[in-house]
Formats: C-alpha cells, structure tokens, sequence
C-alpha cells in the first residue's frame, strides 16, 4: 500500500511503506533518508544534549565567583575587628571586616567576596530587584498618571525601592572611610524615614475606616510628616553618638522615634484588624505585614543571635540579616495589601478623600524628602567637625 504526494515547490514523490517501514524521504531531508522507526531515537538524542547543554550552562555559572576572584586579584583578605577603628566595630562580630581607605572598584566588587556584609547586601539587593518587578506588574494593571488615587500606591512603592537602595548602598560602601560610613549610614536612614512616610500615606488612604478618617482629617498626614523626620533625626543623631553614649541610650535615640512613627501610621490598619472579618480579601496581609514588623523590630533592638553565638555569626546569622529578610517580608505583605484594597475599597476611599488630597500627599512626601535631606546635612556637617577636630589634634 503506498501514497504519493506533491510539494508545492519540488515535485518530489514520498513513497511509504507502512507495513514494512521503510524509507521516508521528505523535501527537507536530504541525505541520508530518516526512517520512522529511528525518529524516537532521534529525538531522544536530541533532548539529551539539550540536557548535556543545560548541564554545561550551570557548570559556566557556578564558576562566575571563581572568575570574578581571578579577575580582580588585588583584593585584600578581610580583617579581624582589632584591625578596624572602633566605629566600625559590630558587637559580638570578631571578623570579615574589610580594610579601610581602598579604591571604589574594591568596594563595588565585594559584593561577590565574603565578608561580614555580604548577605546585609544581598537581602536589600535582590528585595530591591524584587521590587522593580512588582513596580512593572502593578504598572501594568494600575492606571499611575491618571488616577489620582492610585498615587498613595506609587508612593508607597517608590518609598519602597528607595529604602532598599540606600540600605545597599550602606552596607556596601560604608567601610571606606568615617566620613563615607556616616553619609552612607545617613542616607539609609533617610530611606527608612520616608518610607515610613509611604506606609503612612497607604494605610490612611485605603486602610481607614469612616469613623477614624472624620477624628483625624487634616492632622494624620501632617504628623506623619514630622514624626518621619523625627525618625530619621533620631537615627542619625544615635550614628553621631555611636561610641561616645552608652549602647542602650544610641537604641533609644533610634527605636523611640520610629516606634512612634510606625505607631501613629499603623493605627488605621490596627484598628481594623481588630474589627476584621473573614470576607476581607486584605486582612491575612495585614495581620503578615504587622508580624513581620514587630519581629523584624525585635531583631534590630536586640542582637539576640550573635550574643548567644559571640564570633560564630560573622557572616551568616547575624540578628540585623534577620531584620532585613523579615523587614522585606513586611514590605511585599504591604504592598499586596495597599493593592487589594486600593481594588477593593473604592467606592469608601473614594468617598471619603476629597479631590486634591492625593496631590496634598504627594506634596508632603516631598516635603517628608527635603526635611530629611536637611537633617542629614546638617549631621553630616556635625560629622566634619569632628573628623577635622581629630585631624588637628594630631
């Protein structure tokens, strides 16, 4: 039994044999003819060096820190803490410091060396990354340039991003000199600040009930504004007095402040949380965002981990890596949450807020921006004082 056919471009006959299974000859193939019965063999040797390919790729990749090494041999070793001014110094972290006074190329490339700032780096670093593609994905769904409403939501996101960035910047570049470690160190504070502004901002516009928004209309985001700035002079003031005021006063100066803070812009969420209900697509998100807070709060008060575990947290373990991964946790529970009701609760938001209150709060997140952009310059110029103080006296 056999069938012929015609190509529309060669008229080439394709005979088969269906009960002997013999050579199929198609236009395509040339030399030498492919039989039926060898097509799963072909096919199975085309998956295996497909998977040999794949194989080889990963081989390539695990060799990237390898050949980041190499190409950059001058890299000092990291050194131990006696080896370090006292500024520099993290309680209960013996080693993995990185000497001071290097290049940038050098700072810039320990993000691929190990030391003890290494996973601080990468958990702001891929959290930020993150971001950005939750930022693209929102873009895709929430109208930003015409929707007045949906401004506490960008603000929340680019509050977001900023942290993150700056933290990384911290902790990647704080150790070349004093004066680098307090601007960068300043700069992250300027992050968490405004951020706690962005959480203000969301929590008002879509968290807040009727009752609250009428009691506090025309003084909530104002005192959001001041107790940002607060934070963020309260955080730089306990950087200046690092190693000149007891430990537990430096806490105070930075957690008092921002507990403040997140206090007074929570207090829409808290309140309804404690009125949840089950049909509330946004509560588990909220109650995620307020647990990952408070347990991220306690990591950074107390360094638990490393006090218990003295020199064995150098690298992996530190209770401030633990604040990181929980303080990004929060935040991705935040923005899910700022987003479900920004869909779900339009018709009270968009109640209760009068036209120009988005633009208002646009404003005061510029506002929030240059007050602590003031604050820091200022501390900063308090930092150079000193610095030139030293200098003179030797």
């Amino acid at each position: 039994m056999q069938m012929r056919h015609r190509d529309f471009n060669r008229k080439l006959p394709v005979s088969v044999d269906f009960d002997s299974c013999k050579c199929l000859s198609l236009p395509f193939l040339q030399k030498p003819p492919l039989l039926i019965c060898q097509l799963p063999t072909v096919m199975a040797t085309m998956v295996m060096e497909s998977i040999g390919r794949v194989f080889i790729s990963l081989q390539q990749i695990r060799q990237v820190p390898r050949l980041l090494t190499e190409a950059a041999p001058s890299m000092p070793d990291t050194v131990t803490d006696s080896e370090v001014p006292v500024y520099f110094r993290e309680r209960y972290i013996f080693t993995g410091y990185r000497p001071l006074e290097q290049s940038w190329r050098y700072y810039f490339l320990s993000l691929f060396q190990r030391h003890n700032e290494t996973v601080n780096v990468w958990t702001h670093l891929l959290a930020f990354l993150l971001l950005l593609g939750k930022l693209r994905h929102l873009a895709d769904m929430v109208d930003f340039s015409n929707d007045p409403h949906s401004w506490p939501l960008l603000i929340l996101m680019l509050s977001s991003l900023t942290y993150s960035a700056f933290s990384v910047a911290a902790h990647l570049l704080g150790g070349k000199c004093e004066l680098f470690h307090y601007l960068f160190y300043f700069l992250d504070y300027v992050g968490v600040a405004q951020y706690q502004y962005g959480s203000a901002v969301a929590h008002f516009y879509y968290a807040v009930d009727e009752t609250m928004y009428r009691n506090t209309q025309g003084i909530f985001m104002p005192a959001a504004t001041i107790l940002s700035c607060l934070s963020c002079l309260g955080c730089c003031y306990g950087k200046y007095c690092n190693h000149t005021l007891p430990c537990w006063v430096r806490k105070v100066c930075q957690v008092v402040p921002s507990m403040l803070g997140y206090l007074w812009d929570s207090s829409p969420v808290a309140k309804r949380l404690l009125l949840w209900s089950s049909d509330d697509p946004a509560v588990a998100y909220h109650f995620g965002q307020v647990g990952f807070f408070l347990s991220c709060a306690f990591f950074f008060t107390f360094p638990l981990v490393e006090r218990c575990l003295p020199g064995r947290c150098d690298f992996v373990g530190q209770s401030h890596q633990m604040f990181h991964v929980l303080l990004s946790c929060c935040t991705f529970c935040q923005i899910h949450a700022s987003y479900l009701d920004y869909v779900h609760r339009r018709q009270l938001y968009s109640n209760l807020h009068e036209k120009g209150d988005a633009a208002l709060f646009v404003g005061l997140y510029m506002l929030t921006l240059v007050g602590c952009a003031l604050i820091t310059a200022f501390m900063l110029r308090k930092v150079k004082l000193v610095l030139d103080f030293k200098i003179k006296s030797k």
